[in-house]
């Protein structure tokens, strides 16, 4: 009588550790996000930043036709970045709350939990992402009020969401990763504080690669937020392109992603000693 294959119970096996994997990260990303669902103001304070960017920096250099944008208007090109820009604002303080939980005695529990660590970590980026949505409403709000052309059609939303989740994923992450580092409040708030206008300002967000100089340009190229911007621009905005191309743009920013991941599952342990 013939044997059953062996490798019948392992590939079982393998289909198991894979359902339970992400049945965690869902459930890690489920408990972080319904914190934000609990917090409605925190909402609307998310709103005064773009606003301030669109309503006041895009305004008046949209009137000084300084900038060359392409063959769209100032408003047009800054709009994609100051979306990202407002994503990348929060997603850089996210580390903030892992310390909290530290001192609340909420990490421990997370990690003494029979979760992979990877899965904390990808939950913890997956919740960033779904955060990072709030800023793609308002921003996409504040920009048809002030005449953005916009596309809308049911082709470039999903990049617009992929390019916003992942770069929000991205900045939480690293994050995360300054946040196992430094381990105390004071110092990560420096450290996000120090880091978040070089990112900003070494990217495409409100000028083209062609004004920076060869050095500048050669930076803003190494920033991710350079690529997740290039993404935004090219389905938010009708004649919006893309510089890199939209392969290259989600390559650079997974590639970053994952890079990212492992070093945090290596430090997340480490925020506790």
């Amino acid at each position: 009588m013939p044997q059953e294959p062996v490798t019948q119970p392992n590939a079982w096996n393998r289909g198991g550790h894979f359902v339970a994997f992400w049945r965690q990260t869902f459930a890690v990303a489920e408990a972080d996000v319904r914190k934000l669902s609990h917090d409605p103001v925190e909402l609307l304070t998310r709103m005064t930043q773009p606003a301030l960017w669109l309503l006041v920096f895009g305004q008046v250099f949209a009137r000084a036709h300084v900038i060359p944008t392409g063959g769209i208007s100032y408003l047009d090109f800054i709009a994609p970045g100051i979306l990202a820009q407002s994503v990348l604002f929060i997603a850089i303080f996210y580390g903030i709350s892992i310390i909290w939980e530290r001192d609340l005695g909420i990490l421990q529990k997370f990690l003494v939990s029979p979760a992979s660590r990877y899965a904390l970590v990808l939950g913890r980026a997956l919740s960033a992402g779904v955060r990072g949505l709030s800023q793609l409403f308002i921003v996409y709000v504040l920009s048809f009020i002030l005449g953005v052309h916009l596309r809308l059609d049911l082709g470039s939303a999903p990049i617009v969401l992929m390019a916003v989740m992942m770069g929000s994923a991205i900045f939480s992450t690293f994050s995360l990763i300054a946040a196992c580092v430094v381990k105390t409040r004071e110092r990560f708030m420096g450290i996000g504080q120090v880091l978040t206008m070089p990112l900003f300002f070494t990217s495409n967000a409100i000028y083209p690669l062609s004004m920076m100089p060869s050095w500048l340009r050669s930076i803003s190229k190494m920033n991710p937020l350079t690529y997740q911007i290039d993404a935004i621009r090219s389905a938010m905005i009708a004649g919006g392109q893309s510089i890199f191309g939209l392969g290259v743009d989600f390559a650079v920013m997974l590639a970053i992603l994952v890079l990212l991941i492992s070093i945090a599952t290596k430090l997340y342990p480490n925020i506790i000693n």
